[in-house]
């Protein structure tokens, strides 16, 4: 016998069999109202750290069991969401209660939760099985990465050296992701960054490095490490000072005021400086012959403008003689580096006595060098110029014709007019001539008083000499006398000597 069931015939038919001894019913579902299980494919992709919504339907009509939510395909690890099972804290249902709705909600999404997602109706008994699985929600969580982070080297560098620093980020995902390295808000070339895992990942990892060379210039520069990601609105920035890492040795200078050689008993001042290091961790030391009972006067350490730092030290005393050759030392440690140091010897120098000795610094004495050899060439040039005018001057001069004047007569009163005829005068003619002949001629004239010599000069020798002494005081009128006699061959001489009136 077959019944209608009131209020059910839209969901099956009530079957009974009367049999004699027993009643039978048995329910079957409505044809076309097989049970399913609804479940979008997705994918999904939801930020790191938001809430992810499953949604599953359950309809129609199943055996007894449950509902089960796995990540995976797995059945053997552990459900996310179980009816009978202890819920994940992060995961709660939608509707609480309900025989269809078996969505749920994911709170706190971390990069570790992405998959995908099976929402599974499974048959009840002794032990649950599997009776329909949704088709599965696949899951992407997009993860921002953590803010970087850099590292530089373990102990300091010196400048003018490189230093190595490393960024790294972590926990991001897509995987593309854009690092750049700054100083001062310049770029810095460095090679691409390395993300691992290779392969792919829920999330992944940065590392990227750079090389940074050094300078005493650095001790208030700044690195920066930047990052870009799809997942951010800015770039994620990390700084590192680079006055952390850097050490700037000292100029070391000793100095001597006055310099060297000091007068005796003068008072002489020994500086020592430490000048533009870094860090402040630094030493100086100025002490006399390397003892501890002289040493200098240290003046409060200075910040200069570049960051860097100075110390300086004195030592003032007078140079008596017991402290000539005496060694000043500046000794710097800094940083737990080798020590640095400079020495300078004190050179006493004694006056001579009823003089002061005069000091002459070493350009000093080029220049007085130097005015000394141009003013030699300037004598030198001087000279030769004099020497020059004299020759020509001797060679534009007639050698051989010399003749004497005198315009009045030495002899008579002072009240005796000047006679026109009477002229006092000598002219010495020598010509040369062919012929060697010695034959003198002496002329006196009436009319007035004149000598004349002419003689022609031997062949030529270098021992020959030909001249003429005139002893005059005045020719007067007289009778001829002979000639005299002619000289040695070897000299042509011709004496001539007059006697007043």
């Amino acid at each position: 016998m077959t019944m209608d069931a009131p209020g059910l015939s839209s969901r099956g038919l009530l079957t009974c069999l009367l049999p004699p001894l027993l009643l039978f019913c048995s329910w079957s579902g409505a044809k076309g109202q097989d049970l399913e299980v609804l479940q979008p494919s997705g994918p999904l992709s939801v930020s790191a750290g938001e809430t992810l919504t499953l949604t599953c339907t359950v309809n129609g009509v199943g055996p007894p069991g449950g509902v089960k939510w796995h990540k995976g395909s797995d059945r053997k690890q552990p459900p996310i969401y179980s009816e009978r099972g202890t819920p994940i804290s992060r995961v709660t249902r939608v509707a609480p209660g309900s025989q269809t709705d078996f969505s749920i909600r994911i709170s706190n999404i971390r990069p570790e939760d992405a998959g995908t997602y099976y929402c599974v109706k499974y048959r009840a008994a002794t032990q649950d099985t599997e009776f329909k699985s949704g088709v599965g929600t696949e899951v992407s969580v997009i993860a921002t990465p953590s803010p970087p982070s850099i590292k530089g080297p373990a102990s300091r560098v010196l400048s003018g050296t490189s230093a190595t620093f490393s960024c790294t980020s972590d926990g991001f995902s897509p995987r593309a992701i854009k690092v750049t390295w700054l100083k001062d808000n310049t770029r810095i070339t460095s090679p691409g960054p390395t993300i691992l895992p290779e392969g792919d990942s829920i999330s992944y990892q940065l590392l990227s490095t750079v090389q940074v060379p050094l300078t005493r210039d650095d001790v208030k520069s700044q690195l920066t490490c930047q990052i870009e990601h799809e997942t951010l609105r800015s770039p994620l920035r990390e700084f590192f000072q680079l006055g952390d890492i850097l050490r700037v040795p000292p100029r070391v200078k000793l100095e001597a005021n006055p310099a060297n050689p000091v007068l005796l008993n003068e008072s002489v001042t020994f500086s020592c400086s430490a000048e533009g290091f870094y860090p402040e961790d630094t030493t100086l030391a100025l002490t006399l012959n390397s003892s501890l009972s002289e040493t200098g006067t240290a003046e409060p350490m200075a910040q200069n403008g570049d960051g860097t730092f100075t110390l300086r030290s004195s030592l003032k005393l007078n140079a008596t003689e017991d402290r000539n050759q005496s060694a000043f030392t500046c000794l710097v440690t800094q940083n737990s580096q080798p020590v640095a140091a400079e020495t300078s010897v004190l050179n006493i120098r004694v006056p001579t006595e009823g003089s002061e000795s005069v000091s002459m610094e070493p350009d000093e004495k080029k220049i007085y060098i130097i005015s000394a050899v141009v003013c030699a060439l300037l004598v030198v040039l001087v000279v030769a110029i004099i020497y020059f005018i004299q020759a020509r001057h001797n060679k534009d001069k007639e050698p051989t014709s010399v003749r004497l004047h005198e315009s009045e007569k030495a002899s008579g009163g002072a009240n005796q007019e000047p006679d026109p005829n009477n002229v006092t005068y000598a002219d010495l003619n020598f010509e040369k001539a062919s012929k060697k002949s010695p034959q003198q001629v002496v002329e006196i004239s009436q009319q007035s008083e004149y000598a004349s010599i002419q003689t022609v000069p031997p062949a030529a020798n270098d021992e020959n000499v030909t001249y003429a002494d005139l002893d005059m005081v005045h020719l007067s009128k007289a009778p001829k006398r002979p000639a005299p006699q002619p000289e040695e061959a070897s000299s042509e001489y011709a004496s001539v000597q007059v006697r007043g009136k």
